[in-house]
């Protein structure tokens, strides 16, 4: 994906959030967390259009990624030694029957 291509890709979808935060605000009014995502989508303009005055470097290359490889090994159980499971109930509270 050429750089022009990536750039038009990111207005779009730039210009779709701020279509849903703008629904969103409607929805919800002017809160706190709406504020927020307002906010967010103003710098997100802010850093593309510093991007669209910017010459790319020459030579620049989209890097390659390879798979992912997670661990799946278990996890140590001492980590977790005195937690409460709190979707459980925890297992420090007392039986009530």
């Amino acid at each position: 994906m050429s750089v022009p291509t990536e750039l038009t890709a990111l207005h779009r979808t730039v210009d779709d959030l701020r279509t849903a935060v703008g629904s969103l605000r409607h929805r919800y009014g002017d809160v706190p967390a709406v504020r927020r995502l307002v906010g967010d989508v103003e710098r997100l303009e802010l850093d593309l259009s510093e991007l669209d005055i910017l010459t790319p470097m020459p030579g620049a290359t989209p890097p390659e990624f390879g798979p992912i490889q997670l661990d799946d090994r278990p996890l140590d159980p001492s980590l977790w030694a005195g937690c409460d499971d709190e979707g459980l109930g925890g297992y420090h509270r007392e039986a009530t029957r």
